[in-house]
């Protein structure tokens, strides 16, 4: 039987109605193909039925879709995550939070360390390829991004323990680091528009953008170890009121990092 070939590769982009590069990925991913080999060949026949999938995929991205949910994952650190509409997708700027992680880890053997609001997995995980001496939970509210996380971790051969759970509990014992990436955007903050696609959940607290925040530093002297550090990441203009609720907790070494843009984006505080 001879499948029907409507169009070729260069048709299809060409008509695609969205950026070149963003077509060309999507025609790769519809095909199981890489990039390159459609540069190479652009003249190839596509199938009726590859081309009514990709042009759907056309479609949503001209919608605003994100990328990253069209073709199901993001790269983070180096590596490929799954993403779907149950979590975040990640950003470059939480990379920063990676370095700034393994930084605090560097002396300590075998440190232990909690992910909480884990989203796809890709701080936990990504911490426990990077020191596989680490002992690693993770921590979220969400079923389905547990789940997400979880898969996330069986095919990167990342040892996570993944719980269920309201930032710490039912988190048992104290960690040598407590890292998150909460919820910070304000309720009525104009960029949550042009972030309509993610889990609003995920993104904002519908308040002032520091309630996940308050609560998390505010119980972490409880599960912090003696050497133990709290690293949040947090938004470009709230350094100053992380800055405070450190010290109203009582924490100490208090310091303010700065993204690869130049903007405060994480503050860490010791016990």
């Amino acid at each position: 039987m001879q499948l029907a070939h409507s169009a070729t590769a260069r048709e299809l982009i060409a008509a695609s109605g969205i950026a070149v590069s963003e077509a060309r990925s999507l025609l790769a991913f519809v095909l199981d193909l890489t990039r390159e080999s459609l540069i190479a060949r652009p003249l190839r026949g596509i199938e009726d039925a590859a081309a009514l999938r990709f042009r759907e995929l056309c479609r949503r991205r001209g919608a605003g879709e994100p990328m990253a949910y069209l073709l199901g994952q993001r790269e983070f650190f180096g590596r490929c995550f799954r993403v779907d509409r149950s979590v975040l997708i990640p950003r470059p700027e939480t990379e920063c939070l990676i370095d700034l992680a393994l930084d605090l880890l560097a002396g300590l053997d075998r440190p232990s360390v909690v992910d909480l609001g884990t989203g796809s997995g890709c701080i936990g995980i990504t911490l426990a390829l990077e020191r596989p001496d680490a002992a690693v939970w993770a921590t979220d509210v969400s079923d389905p991004a547990l789940e997400l996380a979880r898969a996330n971790a069986r095919e990167l051969g990342a040892e996570v323990t993944f719980l269920n759970a309201d930032w710490y509990a039912p988190a048992a014992g104290r960690f040598d680091l407590i890292v998150s990436n909460p919820p910070y955007i304000a309720g009525g903050d104009p960029h949550l528009i042009g972030l309509q696609d993610e889990p609003r959940q995920a993104l904002t607290d519908d308040c002032d953008g520091l309630s996940c925040l308050r609560a998390i530093i505010g119980q972490a002297s409880n599960h912090l170890t003696e050497r133990g550090v709290l690293l949040v990441e947090h938004g470009y203009d709230q350094g100053a009121a992380v800055r405070d609720l450190m010290r109203q907790s009582g924490l100490r070494s208090i310091q303010t990092r700065t993204d690869l843009a130049g903007l405060e984006r994480a503050c860490l505080a010791r016990r």
